[in-house]
């Protein structure tokens, strides 16, 4: 991952803030970078986090996040993310809920680019009260899921194939790897 991990924490607070948290649970979470990115690829051309994503049965989900975000589960206070988000986790529902210590601010907003805060603006108005089946059912209809396998790696390239995308894969592959 490419990005700076306060952007990362920018991220989480933005979605924390901008999202209905009674909604907002560690499948939705990853769901909500995946379209943060691939939106953001299919009109820049660029993602936010350079992330890694990878193909899982609940839909496509950002590898090295994930990663962060569990181990606050599994590490507690001592985890990188501990001092932005817990994660309380609802006996017999299985639902993890991700709740931020703090809203996203002016502060965190001088991290991003117009584009960026315009593509997190869009994703979260689009999303802020669907369920996370909806959103698994959504991404589950995007070409990055569509045409990768189980526990296989999704390139940002495969944006291009969608309906919606401005940018043509080659130029989504010079400028994802330009970086």
């Amino acid at each position: 991952m490419k990005m700076p991990l306060v952007k990362l924490k920018a991220i989480l607070r933005y979605f924390c803030t901008y999202t209905n948290p009674e909604l907002l649970g560690k499948t939705k979470l990853m769901k909500l970078f995946y379209f943060v990115d691939f939106g953001h690829v299919k009109k820049y051309g660029m993602p936010i986090t350079f992330d890694s994503y990878v193909h899982l049965e609940r839909g496509p989900i950002p590898s090295n996040i994930l990663n962060l975000v569990n181990s606050v589960i599994d590490f507690g206070e001592v985890a990188t993310l501990a001092d932005t988000i817990s994660i309380d986790i609802s006996p017999g529902m299985g639902l993890q809920k991700i709740k931020c210590y703090k809203e996203f601010s002016e502060k965190d907003k001088e991290i991003f680019t117009g584009r960026e805060l315009e593509t997190l603006e869009k994703i979260c108005k689009l999303y802020k009260d669907i369920s996370t089946k909806n959103i698994v059912d959504l991404s589950h209809k995007e070409s990055a899921w569509i045409n990768t396998n189980e526990g296989g790696n999704i390139p940002y390239t495969l944006a291009a194939l969608d309906k919606d995308c401005q940018i043509s894969e080659e130029d989504i592959h010079l400028l994802v790897n330009s970086v």
